[in-house]
């Protein structure tokens, strides 16, 4: 049954004050996140918007152990600590949280990422999608969406981001989930979810960002919650092979109900300004074929 927000735990690991840009989608899932795994838990992170918010030894804005490592290496950090905890008899008292941004996920750190999903080792991977490289200046990543403009796609980026989820379900791994920090007992869930699962987990989140994405930052929930309902985002998990749509998702494809225009989510950010008419139409085609695959395999349809 899935959780309602007035029975979220009172418990924050996520202490008062950080140095994240005003309305971080990061700093409000993070809470969550860690939450649902009590605190019980050790984090690998590479260099990132998460990076900030935690801060440096021995001033952190966040109560549990945390360890930074470089850019590409997160999974690989991962392995070694789920690894060192198991040869020390103490696998049992923590979860390995590996917290990375989509840069570091789906380009730097894909490398190492993809090797541990082979090997399915035993931990949780969380990437935090802020829809480009945010810490070094907003710079494209491979998951900034079809007509962004960023600082190295000043003219707005031409590809659709990539489907990584789909990718790592093509790993054979026992858990996949997307999410959103806009909705958080959704990611209080899969988080918990995950926890109670060997191997390798991965949770893909949707992180609006008002420095990169350019909208005030009181939006953020706002503009998290309509990525959903346009189908930019979906909220969905896959487990064991297993697809269905969660939450807000599953509430849209049940009743049928017409899902927002994406030129209604486009308006409300400066990096889509200047966005030609045939190019948000390409979106939208990319969206709904996209949606309808989604609904086709909610219930049980394999990827493969």
């Amino acid at each position: 049954m899935a959780t309602k927000i007035l029975d979220l735990p009172d418990a924050s690991y996520v202490l008062p004050g950080n140095r994240s840009c005003a309305g971080c989608g990061i700093g409000i899932a993070l809470r969550q996140v860690t939450a649902a795994l009590e605190g019980r838990m050790v984090m690998t992170v590479p260099a990132s918007c998460l990076t900030v918010l935690g801060g440096m030894f021995p001033i952190s804005s966040v109560d549990v152990p945390w360890i930074n490592v470089a850019f590409p290496s997160t999974a690989a950090a991962a392995s070694g600590i789920a690894a060192g905890l198991r040869a020390t008899g103490r696998a049992g008292e923590m979860t390995v949280l590996a917290m990375a941004g989509d840069g570091g996920t789906g380009d730097i750190g894909i490398q190492a990422l993809s090797g541990a999903a082979e090997r399915n080792e035993d931990f949780i991977y969380l990437c935090y999608d802020n829809e480009a490289y945010m810490n070094t200046g907003t710079q494209r990543s491979g998951l900034t969406p079809a007509g962004a403009r960023t600082t190295t796609t000043w003219a707005g980026k031409r590809e659709n981001p990539k489907d990584l989820p789909a990718i790592m379900e093509a790993h054979g791994i026992p858990y996949v989930a997307s999410t959103s920090a806009a909705f958080p007992t959704d990611v209080y869930d899969k988080v918990a979810k995950a926890r109670t699962i060997g191997g390798l987990r991965y949770i893909h989140m949707n992180t609006p960002c008002p420095s990169g994405w350019g909208f005030d930052p009181k939006d953020t929930i706002r503009l998290g919650k309509l990525a959903v309902d346009c189908g930019l985002v979906v909220l969905y998990e896959v487990v064991d092979g297993q697809f269905r749509l969660t939450g807000r998702s599953k509430m849209l494809g049940k009743t049928g109900r017409s899902l927002v225009p994406v030129a209604d989510y486009i308006a409300t950010q400066s990096r889509f300004r200047g966005m030609a008419p045939e190019a948000v139409e390409a979106v939208q085609a990319w969206v709904d074929s996209r949606w309808l695959r989604y609904v086709g395999r909610d219930g049980g349809a394999c990827l493969l």
